[in-house]
């Protein structure tokens, strides 16, 4: 049977959601879990799936192991789970109990101002659960003031300032998540090692035989879906520790490949590119030319 969907399209729909009082700002709200009724909340809340036209950054304390990727760690310190317009969230029985608190902000509260163009940016919208940003109690103080400013702002009299504040503040919060991601990647040192290790594995293997012929050029996803990741999670993990992404090894490896297959011999250039998994030879052309600075021929032809 397919789960019922329930859209919170609004902040308004989001306060009758967890049964709190009218919302002081019709684009944006600061709802602490802590104080949430969940008496008055609607008995078959596990039953659906919900989706929201609504950023939401979640803070909430863990205790005891937690999951991260495939392992489990031992972090009671809290967690944040960042989720984009459109995403779905299943709430889970053994979540009833909640501490912590959450950001919510309709895509129209960034209208006018630089981080509306930005936040695709900020790739962690886009990772899976288990990949949640770990945060330690000086790192929550720091998010909290940011969090404490932005409920300020639109709790108080608003002004002539206090859009342009309330932006500012939510760039501030998602810029200190992104340095704290990149602790979490240099903390987690084996373990992203390991990941990278695989990746690498996994792409050599790929071109080592006939997949490229059989499935075509391998796509960031698959990588991704192998390895338990999301894509973004994995190019931003590589990033940090190879300088390059997902789709930027794919390519070196691809046209790396390509070179062997240009220099051992003399079959055409249009069957090369078939055996790599291009369904156009104008598109393997156009790739190899722009990594190496002259086309396939040209290298082929090189003294």
């Amino acid at each position: 049977m397919q789960q019922k969907i329930v859209e919170v399209k609004s902040i308004s729909r989001l306060h009758e959601f967890y049964g709190c009082a009218k919302p002081r700002h019709p684009l944006i709200s600061v709802i602490d879990f802590g104080e949430i009724d969940r008496s008055t909340m609607r008995a078959d809340i596990f039953e659906y799936a919900y989706r929201m036209d609504l950023y939401a950054i979640f803070c909430k304390k863990h205790h005891g192991p937690l999951k991260y990727g495939k392992r489990y760690y031992d972090f009671n310190e809290g967690s944040l789970m960042f989720l984009a317009p459109g995403q779905l969230i299943t709430p889970e029985a053994e979540s009833q109990v909640e501490t912590g608190w959450g950001l919510f902000f309709h895509p129209e509260m960034l209208n006018g101002s630089s981080l509306s163009g930005r936040i695709d940016g900020y790739s962690f919208f886009h990772y899976d659960v288990n990949e949640a940003l770990h945060v330690s109690d000086q790192e929550k103080s720091i998010l909290n003031g940011c969090l404490a400013n932005i409920e300020r702002e639109y709790t108080n009299n608003l002004d002539a300032h206090s859009h342009d504040l309330i932006q500012f503040n939510i760039e501030l919060l998602l810029g200190y998540c992104q340095r704290f991601y990149g602790r979490q990647f240099l903390t987690r040192e084996k373990s992203s090692r390991d990941i990278v290790q695989r990746f690498e594995l996994l792409l050599k293997s790929y071109f080592q035989n006939e997949k490229p012929l059989q499935r075509g050029i391998p796509d960031v996803r698959y990588f991704a879906t192998e390895l338990c990741l999301s894509a973004n999670y994995l190019s931003d993990l590589l990033k940090r520790h190879t300088g390059k992404t997902t789709q930027e090894h794919i390519h070196f490896q691809l046209v790396d490949k390509a070179k062997v297959m240009l220099w051992d011999s003399d079959r055409p250039v249009s069957e090369i590119a078939y055996e790599l998994g291009f369904e156009h030879p104008s598109h393997f052309n156009k790739l190899f030319k722009s990594k190496v600075g002259k086309s396939p021929g040209a290298f082929r032809g090189a003294d």
